[in-house]
């Protein structure tokens, strides 16, 4: 049956992607060594572990004190204490990564708060 241009157009670019699949996986290929040995050539022979724990070891804690008062949690609708849970977890996280950390502190963490960290976050028991 005759075929349309479209669906000639078609094959033949399906037929030339099938063709030049080696040649794209060449090139991944050769792209991801490429980065390999840049990786490799930037990280000193001496310098064991990654570049995450060599920065943790030249962080100065700062002598500054972040203390968040969870005690008004009961007069607040899931909806926020929710979107309050996300905040600590984003302040907790940013100030691991700062260089210069704050000390952090959560005070009457209990009621509805707990409960949502117990429920949808189990690890914030190990926080530091």
């Amino acid at each position: 049956e005759p075929m349309s241009k479209r669906q000639r157009k078609r094959l033949l670019k399906q037929k030339q992607w099938e063709e030049q699949k080696d040649l794209r996986r060449q090139k991944q290929k050769e792209k991801r060594q490429k980065r390999k040995l840049e990786r490799q050539s930037k990280s000193d022979p001496g310098n064991e572990g990654n570049d995450r724990k060599c920065m943790r070891r030249e962080i100065v804690p700062s002598t500054l004190r972040l203390i968040v008062d969870c005690s008004f949690d009961d007069l607040m609708v899931l909806k926020d204490v929710k979107k309050l849970h996300k905040q600590i977890q984003r302040c907790y996280a940013e100030n691991r990564k700062a260089f210069h950390p704050v000390q952090f502190y959560l005070t009457s963490h209990g009621g509805q708060l707990k409960s949502n960290m117990n429920e949808n976050d189990k690890g914030w028991v190990n926080w530091k």
